[in-house]
Protein backbone atom coordinates (compact mmCIF):
# COMPACT_ATOMS: atom_id res chain seq x y z
CA UNK A 1 0.00 0.00 0.00
CA UNK A 2 1.34 3.34 -0.67
CA UNK A 3 0.49 6.40 1.61
CA UNK A 4 0.03 9.88 0.64
CA UNK A 5 0.04 13.55 2.42
CA UNK A 6 -3.98 14.57 2.25
CA UNK A 7 -3.35 17.63 0.76
CA UNK A 8 -2.04 20.39 3.10
CA UNK A 9 -3.09 18.70 6.42
CA UNK A 10 -0.73 16.76 8.56
CA UNK A 11 -2.40 13.48 7.57
CA UNK A 12 -0.47 10.38 6.23
CA UNK A 13 -3.65 8.35 4.25
CA UNK A 14 -3.12 5.41 2.26
CA UNK A 15 -4.14 6.01 -1.31
CA UNK A 16 -7.17 3.54 -1.21
CA UNK A 17 -10.00 4.83 1.14
CA UNK A 18 -12.55 2.32 2.43
CA UNK A 19 -15.80 3.27 1.48
CA UNK A 20 -18.77 2.42 4.05
CA UNK A 21 -21.67 3.58 1.77
CA UNK A 22 -22.50 0.45 1.11
CA UNK A 23 -22.57 -0.35 5.17
CA UNK A 24 -26.06 1.97 4.92
CA UNK A 25 -27.53 -0.82 3.12
CA UNK A 26 -28.51 1.16 -0.55
CA UNK A 27 -26.55 -1.39 -2.21
CA UNK A 28 -27.65 -4.64 -0.28
CA UNK A 29 -25.34 -6.91 0.58
CA UNK A 30 -24.73 -9.35 3.88
CA UNK A 31 -23.69 -7.61 7.51
CA UNK A 32 -20.91 -9.84 8.22
CA UNK A 33 -19.52 -9.31 5.08
CA UNK A 34 -19.07 -6.08 5.55
CA UNK A 35 -17.60 -6.51 8.98
CA UNK A 36 -15.24 -8.62 7.67
CA UNK A 37 -14.13 -6.43 4.78
CA UNK A 38 -13.48 -3.70 6.77
CA UNK A 39 -11.20 -5.96 8.96
CA UNK A 40 -9.54 -7.11 5.98
CA UNK A 41 -9.22 -3.58 4.84
CA UNK A 42 -7.02 -2.80 7.85
CA UNK A 43 -4.86 -6.31 7.15
CA UNK A 44 -3.71 -5.01 3.36
CA UNK A 45 -2.46 -1.65 4.88
CA UNK A 46 -5.57 0.65 4.04
CA UNK A 47 -5.89 3.36 6.75
CA UNK A 48 -8.50 5.72 5.60
CA UNK A 49 -12.36 5.18 5.89
CA UNK A 50 -14.63 7.29 4.43
CA UNK A 51 -18.27 7.03 5.80
CA UNK A 52 -21.60 9.50 6.18
CA UNK A 53 -24.39 10.11 8.64
CA UNK A 54 -26.79 9.92 5.48
CA UNK A 55 -25.54 5.59 4.92
CA UNK A 56 -28.09 4.37 6.91
CA UNK A 57 -29.11 7.00 8.36
CA UNK A 58 -25.98 6.30 11.33
CA UNK A 59 -25.63 2.62 10.34
CA UNK A 60 -22.91 2.74 8.17
CA UNK A 61 -20.78 4.76 11.11
CA UNK A 62 -21.83 2.10 14.01
CA UNK A 63 -20.38 -0.33 11.84
CA UNK A 64 -17.01 1.17 10.83
CA UNK A 65 -16.94 2.76 14.53
CA UNK A 66 -17.47 -1.51 15.91
CA UNK A 67 -14.77 -3.27 13.48
CA UNK A 68 -12.41 -0.07 14.46
CA UNK A 69 -13.05 -0.07 17.99
CA UNK A 70 -9.99 -2.09 18.94
CA UNK A 71 -7.94 0.62 16.53
CA UNK A 72 -9.21 3.19 17.44
CA UNK A 73 -8.49 2.39 20.98
CA UNK A 74 -4.71 1.75 21.10
CA UNK A 75 -3.74 3.34 17.55
CA UNK A 76 -6.09 6.46 17.65
CA UNK A 77 -3.30 8.44 15.47
CA UNK A 78 -3.01 5.66 12.94
CA UNK A 79 -6.83 5.60 11.57
CA UNK A 80 -8.00 8.30 9.82
CA UNK A 81 -11.50 8.54 9.53
CA UNK A 82 -13.83 11.18 7.60
CA UNK A 83 -17.80 11.46 7.87
CA UNK A 84 -20.43 14.09 5.78
CA UNK A 85 -23.48 15.67 7.27
CA UNK A 86 -26.00 17.74 5.45
CA UNK A 87 -28.40 14.80 4.21
CA UNK A 88 -31.54 14.45 5.88
CA UNK A 89 -34.75 12.44 5.41
CA UNK A 90 -38.31 13.88 5.04
CA UNK A 91 -40.68 10.68 4.61
CA UNK A 92 -38.84 8.88 1.78
CA UNK A 93 -37.23 11.79 0.58
CA UNK A 94 -33.75 12.75 1.12
CA UNK A 95 -33.21 16.85 1.50
CA UNK A 96 -30.08 18.87 1.68
CA UNK A 97 -29.60 20.68 4.95
CA UNK A 98 -26.30 22.83 5.41
CA UNK A 99 -27.38 24.52 8.25
CA UNK A 100 -25.50 25.01 11.25
CA UNK A 101 -27.81 23.48 13.88
CA UNK A 102 -28.56 20.34 11.30
CA UNK A 103 -24.81 20.38 10.89
CA UNK A 104 -24.08 20.73 14.42
CA UNK A 105 -27.00 17.45 15.51
CA UNK A 106 -24.93 15.79 12.69
CA UNK A 107 -21.58 15.71 13.96
CA UNK A 108 -22.23 14.96 17.53
CA UNK A 109 -24.24 12.34 16.24
CA UNK A 110 -21.18 10.24 13.98
CA UNK A 111 -19.12 11.19 16.78
CA UNK A 112 -21.89 8.63 19.03
CA UNK A 113 -21.95 6.09 16.28
CA UNK A 114 -18.52 5.91 15.70
CA UNK A 115 -17.29 5.92 19.36
CA UNK A 116 -14.78 8.71 19.04
CA UNK A 117 -14.29 12.02 20.46
CA UNK A 118 -12.97 13.66 17.22
CA UNK A 119 -13.07 12.69 13.65
CA UNK A 120 -10.01 13.55 11.02
CA UNK A 121 -12.32 15.00 8.46
CA UNK A 122 -15.70 16.55 8.50
CA UNK A 123 -17.60 17.53 5.52
CA UNK A 124 -20.38 19.24 4.62
CA UNK A 125 -22.51 17.12 2.22
CA UNK A 126 -23.91 19.25 -0.50
CA UNK A 127 -23.79 22.61 -0.79
CA UNK A 128 -27.42 24.86 -0.23
CA UNK A 129 -26.65 28.17 -0.32
CA UNK A 130 -30.38 28.43 -1.36
CA UNK A 131 -31.33 27.92 2.37
CA UNK A 132 -28.16 28.63 4.14
CA UNK A 133 -26.02 31.43 3.62
CA UNK A 134 -22.24 30.43 2.98
CA UNK A 135 -20.86 32.23 5.63
CA UNK A 136 -23.40 30.04 8.55
CA UNK A 137 -22.43 26.75 7.15
CA UNK A 138 -18.41 27.84 6.83
CA UNK A 139 -18.59 29.02 10.91
CA UNK A 140 -20.51 26.28 12.09
CA UNK A 141 -17.80 23.61 9.86
CA UNK A 142 -14.89 26.03 11.99
CA UNK A 143 -16.26 26.20 14.91
CA UNK A 144 -16.16 22.11 15.19
CA UNK A 145 -12.61 22.36 14.35
CA UNK A 146 -11.62 25.04 16.90
CA UNK A 147 -14.04 22.83 19.42
CA UNK A 148 -11.20 19.64 18.98
CA UNK A 149 -14.61 17.58 17.65
CA UNK A 150 -13.09 17.52 13.69
CA UNK A 151 -9.11 18.00 13.00
CA UNK A 152 -10.06 19.38 9.58
CA UNK A 153 -12.94 20.63 7.51
CA UNK A 154 -14.17 19.78 3.79
CA UNK A 155 -16.78 20.08 1.32
CA UNK A 156 -18.04 17.27 -0.77
CA UNK A 157 -20.05 17.72 -4.20
CA UNK A 158 -18.99 21.67 -4.25
CA UNK A 159 -18.04 23.50 -7.72
CA UNK A 160 -15.32 25.65 -8.40
CA UNK A 161 -17.36 28.80 -7.90
CA UNK A 162 -18.24 26.82 -4.53
CA UNK A 163 -15.70 26.39 -3.31
CA UNK A 164 -15.08 30.26 -4.08
CA UNK A 165 -17.41 31.34 -2.16
CA UNK A 166 -17.60 29.30 0.74
CA UNK A 167 -13.41 29.90 0.79
CA UNK A 168 -14.41 33.75 0.86
CA UNK A 169 -15.54 32.71 4.49
CA UNK A 170 -12.75 30.06 5.87
CA UNK A 171 -9.95 28.00 4.19
CA UNK A 172 -11.47 24.74 2.75
CA UNK A 173 -8.99 21.68 3.81
CA UNK A 174 -10.25 18.64 1.79
CA UNK A 175 -12.85 18.60 -1.04
CA UNK A 176 -14.77 15.04 -1.97
CA UNK A 177 -16.11 15.10 -5.62
CA UNK A 178 -17.54 12.49 -7.90
CA UNK A 179 -14.61 11.71 -10.27
CA UNK A 180 -13.94 8.68 -12.44
CA UNK A 181 -12.83 7.34 -16.30
CA UNK A 182 -16.90 8.00 -17.60
CA UNK A 183 -17.33 11.25 -15.55
CA UNK A 184 -14.25 13.76 -16.00
CA UNK A 185 -15.84 17.20 -15.52
CA UNK A 186 -13.75 17.82 -12.19
CA UNK A 187 -10.40 18.54 -14.59
CA UNK A 188 -12.23 21.48 -16.04
CA UNK A 189 -12.19 23.91 -13.21
CA UNK A 190 -12.23 21.43 -9.81
CA UNK A 191 -8.99 20.17 -10.14
CA UNK A 192 -7.04 23.06 -11.46
CA UNK A 193 -8.89 25.07 -8.15
CA UNK A 194 -7.90 22.76 -5.80
CA UNK A 195 -4.17 22.95 -6.87
CA UNK A 196 -4.45 26.31 -6.76
CA UNK A 197 -6.24 26.98 -3.16
CA UNK A 198 -3.98 23.54 -1.69
CA UNK A 199 -7.25 21.83 -1.30
CA UNK A 200 -6.63 18.00 -0.68
CA UNK A 201 -8.71 15.94 -3.34
CA UNK A 202 -10.42 12.66 -2.06
CA UNK A 203 -12.13 11.48 -4.82
CA UNK A 204 -14.96 9.10 -4.86
CA UNK A 205 -16.87 6.99 -7.29
CA UNK A 206 -13.68 5.53 -9.36
CA UNK A 207 -15.67 2.41 -10.10
CA UNK A 208 -18.50 4.16 -11.76
CA UNK A 209 -20.95 2.99 -9.41
CA UNK A 210 -19.38 -0.54 -10.24
CA UNK A 211 -19.88 -0.38 -13.65
CA UNK A 212 -16.09 -0.16 -13.98
CA UNK A 213 -15.80 -3.52 -11.63
CA UNK A 214 -15.84 -5.15 -15.00
CA UNK A 215 -18.44 -7.30 -13.52
CA UNK A 216 -21.74 -6.54 -15.55
CA UNK A 217 -23.24 -7.34 -18.87
CA UNK A 218 -25.49 -5.49 -21.14
CA UNK A 219 -28.29 -7.96 -19.36
CA UNK A 220 -27.38 -7.78 -15.73
CA UNK A 221 -29.38 -8.34 -12.99
CA UNK A 222 -29.37 -6.34 -9.62
CA UNK A 223 -30.59 -7.78 -6.05
CA UNK A 224 -33.29 -6.03 -4.39
CA UNK A 225 -32.39 -3.51 -1.98
CA UNK A 226 -29.39 -2.30 -4.73
CA UNK A 227 -30.00 1.14 -5.81
CA UNK A 228 -29.01 0.41 -8.82
CA UNK A 229 -31.94 -2.19 -9.47
CA UNK A 230 -34.11 -0.43 -12.34
CA UNK A 231 -32.48 2.26 -12.47
CA UNK A 232 -32.56 4.18 -15.75
CA UNK A 233 -28.60 4.85 -15.32
CA UNK A 234 -28.42 1.16 -15.55
CA UNK A 235 -31.02 0.35 -18.31
CA UNK A 236 -30.17 2.66 -21.02
CA UNK A 237 -28.49 2.64 -24.76
CA UNK A 238 -25.44 4.67 -22.69
CA UNK A 239 -25.33 1.84 -20.24
CA UNK A 240 -24.69 -0.78 -23.05
CA UNK A 241 -21.94 1.32 -24.92
CA UNK A 242 -20.09 1.49 -21.30
CA UNK A 243 -20.19 -1.90 -21.39
CA UNK A 244 -18.47 -2.26 -24.74
CA UNK A 245 -15.58 0.11 -23.16
CA UNK A 246 -15.48 -2.00 -20.01
CA UNK A 247 -14.60 -4.78 -22.07
CA UNK A 248 -12.33 -3.04 -24.03
CA UNK A 249 -10.60 -1.87 -20.86
CA UNK A 250 -10.47 -5.64 -19.54
CA UNK A 251 -8.82 -6.68 -22.00
CA UNK A 252 -6.19 -4.02 -22.14
CA UNK A 253 -5.89 -4.44 -18.42
CA UNK A 254 -5.35 -8.45 -18.92
CA UNK A 255 -2.59 -7.82 -21.20
CA UNK A 256 -0.52 -5.49 -18.37
CA UNK A 257 -1.42 -7.95 -15.68
CA UNK A 258 -4.22 -6.25 -13.83
CA UNK A 259 -7.61 -6.55 -13.27
CA UNK A 260 -9.92 -3.39 -15.24
CA UNK A 261 -11.30 -2.33 -11.19
CA UNK A 262 -7.08 -1.88 -10.31
CA UNK A 263 -6.89 -0.32 -13.77
CA UNK A 264 -9.79 2.07 -13.01
CA UNK A 265 -8.90 3.11 -9.71
CA UNK A 266 -5.17 3.58 -10.81
CA UNK A 267 -6.16 6.00 -13.78
CA UNK A 268 -7.82 8.57 -11.53
CA UNK A 269 -4.89 8.18 -8.88
CA UNK A 270 -2.38 9.12 -11.33
CA UNK A 271 -4.03 12.31 -12.13
CA UNK A 272 -1.73 14.52 -9.75
CA UNK A 273 -4.55 16.37 -8.18
CA UNK A 274 -5.98 13.19 -6.45
CA UNK A 275 -4.59 12.12 -3.45
CA UNK A 276 -6.70 9.41 -2.36
CA UNK A 277 -9.60 7.27 -3.67
CA UNK A 278 -12.55 5.96 -2.91
CA UNK A 279 -13.31 2.66 -3.11
CA UNK A 280 -16.52 1.22 -2.33
CA UNK A 281 -16.58 -2.26 -0.60
CA UNK A 282 -19.51 -4.86 0.27
CA UNK A 283 -17.02 -8.16 0.98
CA UNK A 284 -13.52 -9.21 1.42
CA UNK A 285 -12.58 -10.05 -2.32
CA UNK A 286 -14.08 -6.33 -3.02
CA UNK A 287 -10.91 -4.35 -0.99
CA UNK A 288 -8.42 -7.25 -1.81
CA UNK A 289 -9.22 -7.08 -5.87
CA UNK A 290 -8.91 -3.42 -5.57
CA UNK A 291 -5.98 -2.34 -2.81
CA UNK A 292 -3.20 -3.56 -5.28
CA UNK A 293 -4.88 -0.24 -7.40
CA UNK A 294 -2.34 1.85 -5.28
CA UNK A 295 0.86 0.15 -6.78
CA UNK A 296 0.18 0.24 -10.44
CA UNK A 297 2.08 3.08 -12.67
CA UNK A 298 0.48 4.11 -15.94
CA UNK A 299 2.91 5.49 -18.49
CA UNK A 300 1.77 8.05 -20.79
CA UNK A 301 1.05 5.63 -23.68
CA UNK A 302 -1.12 3.85 -21.91
CA UNK A 303 -3.14 7.05 -20.43
CA UNK A 304 -2.96 7.53 -24.28
CA UNK A 305 -4.73 3.91 -25.32
CA UNK A 306 -7.30 4.04 -22.33
CA UNK A 307 -8.86 7.03 -23.30
CA UNK A 308 -8.72 5.95 -26.90
CA UNK A 309 -10.37 2.58 -25.77
CA UNK A 310 -13.52 4.81 -23.62
CA UNK A 311 -13.33 7.17 -26.58
CA UNK A 312 -13.60 4.40 -29.74
CA UNK A 313 -16.23 2.33 -27.67
CA UNK A 314 -18.75 5.09 -27.70
CA UNK A 315 -18.62 5.72 -24.03
CA UNK A 316 -20.77 8.15 -22.15
CA UNK A 317 -20.55 10.37 -19.61
CA UNK A 318 -22.34 8.93 -15.99
CA UNK A 319 -23.85 11.61 -14.05
CA UNK A 320 -26.89 12.04 -12.82
CA UNK A 321 -28.64 10.90 -9.51
CA UNK A 322 -27.24 8.68 -7.10
CA UNK A 323 -28.71 7.40 -3.58
CA UNK A 324 -27.18 10.33 -1.83
CA UNK A 325 -28.15 12.78 -4.58
CA UNK A 326 -31.85 12.16 -4.47
CA UNK A 327 -33.81 15.40 -3.69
Amino acid sequence: MRYTQLGQTDLQVSRICYGAWQAGGDWGGDEQELRDSVARARELGVNFFDTAQAYGWGASERLLGEVLADDLASRRDEIVISTKSGVRAEGSKRLRDASPDFLRAGIEDSLRNLGVDHVDVFYVHWPTPDTTPWEETAAALDAFVREGKTRYLGVSNYSADDMTEFERHRKIDVLQPPYHLFRRDAEQDIFPYCREHRIGTHIYGPMAHGLLTGKFSKHWEFEDGDWRKGHPLFETEAFERNIDAVDALERFASERGSSVAQLAVAWTLHNPAVDTAIVGVRKPDHIEGTAPAAEIDLSEDDLRQIDEIAEGAGAMAMSGPTPEARK
